[in-house]
């Protein structure tokens, strides 16, 4: 875990770890079969909302290899560089 010098760099490497644990959500719902009558049907819904439009523009750059989609792994390490490079130093 990174240490901020500020408090508002703190809360921002926060939620940036709250959003790869998000990706990390998402990685391990989609490996479960979608059913209509699933009780986690409303986190599931919220985790794709959230995490959709981070993954979408690497789903188009980044093929599958494949039946597995990388894009994923790609977004939590960009995200992880961003923490760790950008909100740490405020």
């Amino acid at each position: 875990m990174l240490l901020a010098t500020s408090q508002v760099g703190r809360v921002l490497v926060d939620l940036g770890n709250l959003y790869v644990f998000v990706l990390l959500a998402r990685a391990v719902l989609s490996w479960f079969p979608y059913s209509g009558d699933s009780p986690l049907n409303g986190v599931r819904r919220v985790v794709f909302t959230l995490t959709e439009p981070v993954l979408a523009p690497f789903r188009r750059l980044i093929p599958p290899i494949g039946m597995f989609d990388i894009s994923f792994l790609v977004a939590i390490i960009v995200v992880e560089v961003i923490v760790s490079q950008v909100f740490a130093r405020f």
